[in-house]
């Protein structure tokens, strides 16, 4: 894999066959696919290898009937091409597992069925560190692919040490955040013959499409690997936009009215957004992208959230469109990636992009990102446009590092570090 270009943000997407593509949604009624550590809403789905943790799995079927679902997870190379590996060398029980725990959906006009799964399960277990794809499928026919999501099993081997900087560069100084990260293999008791046996990954806010990947060191040492260019520099972008729709009997801070329609549709238009890029920066908590099913109502926030019809509308300086360029709405309610699905139509009437979503009931995360008409893959997407880079933002990064031997044939997960922004 090579290294990402300086200010790559969005410099490359982490591809496999197109039979697998990481974090995908295959068929039309599935819906909310979410995969979280146990317990904790807000954790990306991390284990470690041997422990007994578990993830929670969850996804809605919209066409309400009851089907036969069951996942696997394929072991995975750092840059997410599946490992030439057979299933028995990274599986401990049996490929495939039945998603046995289901509920209708009950007080929503929407009908659904809402599926539920501890992942792994004890009868199908990870032996193996490295990146997994998670794989839901139906009727026990691999070739019935429902959806993707990714998972990390980490077998922490090495020491990390690692600081967010400002980059050197003064056009980049007050906009980016430069990532360094030093490596040291003396706990992992492993020998390397080349510096390129070791892969660093690093991520900010753990969104893949825009992660860098170094497979060789700005210095090496014997045991001792520090990583320390221009390719880990990430635009810093600002805090992110929400709308909160937990309720849809009242309206929160950045709603602009909730209309129930005679066919039992529910619509929600979110306040107009403008671009921030030159307004003052203002710190506050967020989400950092993500988004999660939650109910004020009363009622179970998995079988009992209604879907509703989010519209959201960004006017542009001017109410002009930007010229040669594209809106789009990023985020995980978008799977952070600008396609068809996040692509907003400019409105010329109005003069503004506008975009409607079809949302389960819960606190969404979201920003604007621009890129050229016709994108290509792999191009650069930018926050510069709609909503500015300030090197203050709050954001998290982790850092990965992973380890193939010679003559191996697939790639070790042995190390995993977190950062904040915040704390330097």
């Amino acid at each position: 894999m090579k290294k990402i270009l300086l200010g790559g943000f969005f410099g490359c997407f982490f591809l496999v066959g197109n039979s697998q593509l990481p974090d995908h949604i295959y068929r039309p009624n599935i819906h909310s696919a979410k995969l979280f550590k146990w317990g904790d809403l807000y954790a990306y789905p991390i284990l470690m290898l041997g422990s007994p943790e578990q993830l929670e799995l969850h996804f809605d079927d919209l066409d309400g009937d009851l089907k036969n679902y069951y996942y696997s997870f394929q072991l995975c190379n750092a840059d997410w091409t599946p490992a030439n590996l057979p299933t028995l060398d990274y599986t401990r029980g049996f490929q495939s597992v039945r998603i046995t725990t289901y509920r209708n959906s009950s007080i929503s006009f929407t009908r659904y069925t809402h599926y539920y799964a501890g992942v792994p399960d004890r009868s199908s277990l990870p032996t193996r560190s490295g990146n997994y794809l998670l794989k839901v499928f139906l009727n026990n026919d691999t070739a019935n692919l429902c959806f993707t999501r990714r998972f990390l099993v980490v077998d922490t081997r090495v020491q990390i040490a690692a600081k967010i900087k400002q980059p050197f560069s003064s056009q980049l100084f007050q906009s980016h955040q430069r990532v360094q990260v030093a490596v040291n293999t003396i706990p992992a008791k492993i020998n390397i013959l080349r510096p390129d046996e070791l892969k660093v990954t690093v991520l900010q806010n753990n969104i893949w499409p825009a992660g860098v990947m170094l497979n060789r060191p700005s210095i090496f040492r014997g045991n001792y690997f520090e990583y320390n260019d221009d390719a880990i520099t990430f635009q810093a972008g600002r805090e992110w936009r929400w709308i909160d729709v937990r309720s849809l009997r009242l309206m929160s801070d950045r709603m602009q009215d909730i209309i129930d329609t005679n066919d039992n549709r529910t619509e929600v238009i979110v306040k107009p957004d403008t671009e921030r890029r030159n307004q003052i920066y203002l710190y506050y908590n967020d989400l950092n992208g993500i988004y999660t099913i939650e109910n004020m109502d009363g009622n179970n926030p998995w079988w009992q959230s209604e879907y509703a019809y989010v519209k959201f509308t960004y006017v542009p300086p001017g109410k002009t469109a930007y010229p040669g360029k594209d809106v789009y709405i990023f985020g995980e309610l978008t799977n952070y990636l600008a396609d068809s699905s996040a692509k907003m139509e400019f409105n010329s009437e109005k003069g503004v992009y506008e975009k409607t979503l079809f949302l389960k009931q819960g606190y969404y995360n979201y920003s604007y990102i621009t890129s050229g008409l016709e994108q290509k893959p792999g191009e650069r997407l930018s926050f510069e446009n709609t909503e500015g880079n300030f090197n203050v933002t709050e954001n998290n990064y982790t850092v990965l590092v992973y380890y193939r031997p010679f003559g191996a044939r697939a790639d070790e997960l042995i190390g995993i570090a977190f950062l904040n922004s915040l704390i330097r």
